[in-house]
């Protein structure tokens, strides 16, 4: 058995998300699509997260099983690339002769929200858009607060598929990219179904004064679903990078 590893890029705009789903396009079916069509195998594509509806990628890392290679290594991202949409991109892909899930073997995800406000026609399809303009010296001296092992209960969605809730989070910052725009990054062991856009939306939310730092540490010590916030748009989130052990690495971003 042959595990076939990529790295894939996307615009999620005009997707469902990554995973498929009955009437709906996905990144995830579009891969699988384009392997049937290149080699008439049909092959099951698992990606390391499942990207909600107009979230974006720079490094979904997507894994699955070959039972016998049928194009080359150093052909596949050209042939698959040749006939995806333009939207989505294989930057890396690689032939593996031991076993690699995608998902399982991950360590850590790396997560950022692109934020602003005053957007132009085109980069509001990619920036999550405020109406009003945002503190940056807010956003920054709150971000530390979510660092460490905590219970994100409180900053996600419910997800029956999550048996575990806790997270350590080991970056959390923001850097202002224009006067206008800024970059929030963060890293983790494992991340919860809406918790980048939650952990975002209440930043806004604590920039703009709707809610204190108090608040938000109790939020924190007192896991439920019960709090009142904002969730960030969507548009503005992009999944940076998956970290696997050192041998997976070399291999999937060298």
């Amino acid at each position: 058995m042959i595990t076939l590893a990529m790295v894939v890029e996307y615009d999620g705009t005009d997707f469902s998300g990554w995973q498929i789903q009955p009437n709906a396009s996905t990144v995830q079916e579009s891969l699988q699509n384009a392997w049937k069509k290149i080699t008439g195998q049909k092959i099951s594509i698992i990606g390391s997260g499942r990207t909600d509806s107009g979230v974006h990628s720079f490094g979904q890392v997507a894994s699955a099983n070959l039972e016998q290679i049928l194009i080359p290594e150093e052909k596949v991202a050209f042939a698959l690339n040749s006939i995806l949409p333009k939207t989505i991109r294989i930057k890396n892909a690689k032939y593996l002769n031991f076993e690699f899930h995608s998902r399982f073997d991950a360590v850590s995800r790396e997560y950022v929200y692109y934020l602003g406000w005053h957007l132009n026609v085109f980069n509001r399809r990619i920036i999550g858009e405020q109406n009003r303009e945002i503190d940056f010296h807010k956003l920054s001296e709150i971000a530390p607060i979510f660092l460490g092992k905590n219970d994100f209960t409180s900053l996600s969605k419910n997800n029956p598929d999550i048996k575990n809730n806790i997270c350590i989070i080991e970056e959390s910052n923001w850097t202002k990219l224009e006067h206008n725009i800024f970059k929030y990054h963060i890293k983790s062991n494992h991340f919860l179904y809406g918790m980048v856009r939650a952990i975002v939306g209440v930043m806004i939310d604590y920039s703009a004064g709707k809610i204190s730092k108090e608040e938000i540490e109790y939020m924190l010590q007192n896991p439920k679903r019960e709090y009142n916030f904002t969730f960030a748009k969507p548009n503005g989130l992009y999944l940076y990078r998956v970290n696997y052990n050192t041998e997976i690495n070399e291999i999937l971003y060298s």
